[in-house]
Order: structure tokens, then sequence, then C-alpha cells
């Protein structure tokens, strides 16, 4: 089933429900205080690997102590 995001116009809440598209219609004709909010975009990936935002100093410093410890950067395979 589709999952929906309403908007309560008296309150401003935003809220989540999952039901059948004739569910909607009756929820939304029987509530006109409720409207239906855009789809939002889903994030399809992680915005620091793809350079949007940088990680902070403090991840960075231990990806720099972690290529200290293991210089050739390479795992060991254990069988």
């Amino acid at each position: 089933m589709p999952t929906y995001t309403f908007l309560n116009l008296n309150t401003s809440e935003t809220f989540t429900e999952i039901m059948s598209i004739s569910d909607k219609e009756k929820y939304l004709a029987e509530n006109p205080h409720i409207q239906q909010q855009l789809i939002k975009p889903l994030s399809l990936g992680d915005p620091v690997r793809l350079g949007r935002i940088k990680p902070d100093d403090g991840f960075r410093d231990r990806l720099k102590e972690i290529k200290k410890a293991h210089p050739l950067g390479k795992a060991i395979n254990i069988i």
C-alpha cells in the first residue's frame, strides 16, 4: 500500500499514513482540514560521498589515524 504525507491545516502538523488510494480519497473528503502533501524526493545517495557536504574534522582526523596504523591500506583476509 502507498504511504501518504498529510498536512493538518489547523495545527500545521505533518504526518504520514499508509492506506489505499480509495481510503485516502475517502479520508480527505471526510476531513477538509487535512491536505495531502506533495511527494518528497528520496535521497538516493550519501551526501558526503557525493561531495555535497564534507565530513567534520573529527571524522577526518580519525581517518588519518587509521591510515597511519595501516599504511598499506589493504584488508587482511582471515580464512
